[in-house]
């Protein structure tokens, strides 16, 4: 009873038709989180299962936290990163999260970071 619940719920559905729509795309996926403070994110190779490159706002480096400017560091810091490993096209994973305020600042900064998606 509870699965049907969860399967049910809008947030799992549409996370689920995004992230058939890119992976239909066969590229690597750059996956994002976003907590009610902080984000997340990574470049996930679905092929092999193993995650290529992360970041997120609880790293040292990042000074502004899970706000908009710190969402745009961790793009660029995930890119930075993501070009390191050798990836320079991902499809953007946004999940169930809409793409404005801080997940649309995260994938600004990793544009300008060097990736295209």
């Amino acid at each position: 009873m509870a699965l049907k619940r969860y399967e049910k719920n809008g947030a799992v559905r549409r996370a689920r038709k995004v992230r058939a729509r890119v992976k239909a795309t066969g590229r690597l996926r750059l996956s994002i989180f976003r907590s009610a403070r902080h984000v997340y994110a990574q470049v996930i190779d679905d092929a092999s299962g193993i995650t290529l490159a992360a970041a997120s706002s609880l790293d040292a480096s990042i000074k502004n936290g899970g706000n908009k400017s710190g969402a745009e560091e961790v793009g660029k810091l995930v890119a930075e990163r993501a070009v390191k490993a050798g990836v320079s096209e991902v499809a953007f994973d946004r999940g169930s999260f809409a793409y404005h305020g801080r997940v649309q600042a995260l994938a600004e900064g990793a544009r300008a970071g060097g990736l295209k998606f």
